[in-house]
């Protein structure tokens, strides 16, 4: 048996309920009332009927404004391929564009100016209070220092991370 397959039997014995309570409707006199049942399940078929009429999705809305369709801007004469669009302050162009960002309050920064006999794990101890982070000071001035991070020459002009 399939997922759905119990919806689909229990729908089979709806529509048979129903043709049998339209039969017996039919059946009797004008005059007699409808069996309970019918009632019944009258109602149960109504319920379920507005049960999927808000279960089905919503119907496509009307156009926003009666009047002319708008038409399609005219490409331009030198470019058949291009649409050129000036953005105006109303239009949506003009509105995703984001504003270029302000530049953040500059810090000043820190610089060592190396001496003689100076390695970068010194450097780092004495300027940063922590001589493991020597790779960090390394990686900021790497265009300075060069390949070798043991070459370091008096006069070099490092900037110290924060």
């Amino acid at each position: 048996m399939g997922l759905f397959d119990f919806l689909k039997s229990d729908k089979k014995k709806e529509h048979e309920a129903g043709e049998k309570a339209k039969e017996q409707v039919e059946q009797q006199p004008s005059g007699a009332a409808p069996p309970a049942t019918s009632q019944a399940a009258d109602a149960a078929s109504v319920t379920r009927a507005a049960a999927e009429r808000m279960a089905a999705p919503a119907p496509p809305k009307p156009a926003t404004a009666p009047g002319p369709a708008p038409t399609a801007p005219k490409p331009a004469a030198t470019a058949p391929h291009r649409v050129t669009h000036t953005p105006t302050p109303a239009s949506a162009a003009h509105k995703a564009v984001p504003a270029a960002p302000k530049p953040a309050p500059t810090a000043k920064k820190r610089t060592y100016t190396v001496r003689s006999g100076d390695s970068l794990s010194a450097i780092a101890r004495r300027e940063l209070g922590n001589e493991a982070r020597w790779r960090e000071l390394y990686a900021m001035n790497k265009g300075i220092v060069g390949d070798n991070p043991d070459l370091i020459l008096p006069g070099m002009i490092l900037t110290l991370p924060s």
